[in-house]
């Protein structure tokens, strides 16, 4: 059970975040009138330092900082790809970013749907793109919650009793009104905390525990003797160093996470509220600060390991806060704890807000109410954030911990199948939209039967028996899904030309000229 002490410190730290989230509304106040825009971005308002704050603290997440040390407790070295994973992401963003940025801004969209909308024409493309957006999304936002729970559980916080799941409804329920009230500001006000938070965290606890082992030598020299007789919630293969058949899985992992990172609706919401393409770039060069902090975060699960910390089995992701619990002061870990759970209501406010923007502009708008005014898509925006949050809890009340995270490795499958519409689609007008979409449905398709095949493992075989090569699924599936869209628009176009010659050699001028010449020629 948790101390007096630890309990205040956490409480100190929330009330610290929901009294931030009052100020929401002083945070660069429109003079506008509602609007959705004004809403779900911030009236696309973020100067360098917010920008910087609310796209790190949506695209690491609380679950992350939990998960990855975690993975590193449960699999060993392969749980290392998060970090190449969001250093790729890093040089991606820098060209996509600013792009879609200046496209959005011209043309008055919200959503990335509306930019594929706009670019092809197509409503059919926008609204796979948003629905594919808002079913990746929502397991996503349901993992925030499962990090709150694994945090408050490793803690004492969070015995199992019914009062303790309204502690965590309780919490949520704050971030709910908030983003009601004021949408993308209270979360971007929020982020500042959440920044200071992690980043102290991070370093605290890595320094006491270095001071508790001896050294960085020391902690992996521990870790390692520990994995010969491995604890409950760790394989038993896993290792520190990676094997040459886990290097195809660790590559393709991190490169197709990367690509798929940028796709998510709530991190395009959160870099379509930036003030311009060159904040977009800035941010994006000082992206790899955050990926630091998710290193120390992973090296914390290897101390997990050499510290003894013995998790739950099939509970790995508890290793974080189980050893904070076990090496730092209560109150401090009262405040750690704090902190990763502001970690949690960053994102998950951008994501609720994203979502709901998605549906608003690209179902609701499109297909049912197509002249609603700006005041009533914000209403219509603020009711389904709710609905997204009310959902995420009963998921997670609802289903095992592991089912939530089968989806999220599903979403980032489904959410990759995007690429090409948006990313491809930026860069190049020659895709057809049909291509677009009949790709989108091989890959949606190859990439869930992959996946389902497996036992919901994202990493996948591909091969004849016994030279198998381990892949992630999400980008073989992308890899098919573009291998379509290619060929679909070159078939697309040759049946154009033939037609075209077709039409251009059947044309009554051309037909008379055909049948009158030779007979011009006999007289």
């Amino acid at each position: 059970m948790a101390t007096g002490t630890m309990a205040a410190a956490f409480l100190a730290v929330i009330g610290g975040a929901s009294l931030l989230a009052v100020t929401a509304r002083r945070f660069h106040p429109s003079s506008q009138l509602p609007s959705l825009e004004g809403w779900a971005l911030a009236d696309r308002s973020l100067r360098g330092g917010w920008t910087w704050l609310l796209l790190g603290g949506t695209i690491f997440t609380a679950y992350t900082f939990t998960a990855v040390p975690g993975l590193v407790y449960g699999k060993g070295a392969s749980a290392f790809f998060a970090l190449p994973y969001t250093i790729i992401v890093c040089p991606i963003a820098f060209v996509l970013l600013p792009r879609l940025w200046t496209e959005a801004q011209r043309h008055g969209h919200i959503t990335v749907a509306d930019f594929v909308r706009g670019r092809y024409g197509s409503p059919p493309l926008a609204l796979v793109v948003a629905l594919t957006g808002i079913l990746a999304t929502m397991p996503y936002l349901a993992l925030q919650l499962l990090g709150i729970r694994a945090v408050l559980t490793a803690g004492g916080l969070y015995p199992g009793a019914i009062s303790s799941d309204l502690v965590m409804v309780a919490l949520f329920t704050g971030l709910a009104v908030a983003t009601y009230r004021h949408g993308l500001r209270a979360p971007t006000v929020i982020s500042a905390l959440k920044g200071v938070g992690v980043f102290a965290s991070v370093i605290a606890v890595i320094w006491l525990v270095l001071a508790a082992t001896g050294g960085p030598g020391e902690v992996f020299d521990a870790a390692s003797r520990r994995l010969d007789q491995p604890p409950s919630g760790t394989d038993s293969g896993a290792s520190l160093t990676l094997t040459a058949d886990q290097q195809p899985a660790y590559a393709t992992l991190a490169f197709g996470s990367a690509l798929a990172l940028l796709m998510y609706p709530h991190v395009l919401t959160a870099g379509f509220a930036a003030a311009s393409p060159g904040t977009l770039r800035r941010v994006s060069i000082a992206l790899p600060a955050w990926t630091a902090v998710l290193a120390l975060f992973a090296l914390l699960g290897v101390a997990a390991l050499a510290n003894g910390v013995t998790t739950p089995q099939g509970g790995a992701e508890a290793a974080l806060p189980m050893l904070v619990k076990d090496v730092m002061p209560a109150p401090l870990a009262g405040l750690v704890f704090g902190a990763i759970i502001i970690g949690a209501l960053v994102p998950a406010a951008v994501m609720s807000i994203a979502a709901a923007t998605s549906f608003v502009r690209n179902v609701y708008v499109e297909y049912f109410h197509p002249t609603a005014t700006p005041k009533r898509q914000v209403r219509i925006a603020k009711i389904v954030s709710l609905t997204a949050k009310a959902g995420a809890i009963a998921f997670v009340f609802g289903l095992r911990n592991q089912d939530a995270i089968n989806l999220q490795w599903l979403g980032g499958v489904w959410i990759l199948q995007t690429f090409p519409a948006i990313a491809l689609g930026l860069l190049s007008w020659r895709l057809h939209h049909r291509a677009l979409l009949a790709g989108w449905a091989v890959g949606m398709a190859a990439g869930t039967v992959m996946v389902v095949i497996q036992g919901f493992s994202p990493v996948v075989p591909l091969g004849p028996p016994g030279r198998s090569v381990e892949i992630y699924a999400g980008l073989a599936a992308f890899l098919l899904n573009l291998a379509v869209v290619l060929l679909v628009t070159a078939a697309i176009a040759l049946i154009h030309r033939i037609r075209n010659r077709t039409i251009r050699g059947w044309s009554p001028g051309a037909g008379l000229t055909a049948t009158t010449a030779p007979q011009d020629g006999n007289e």
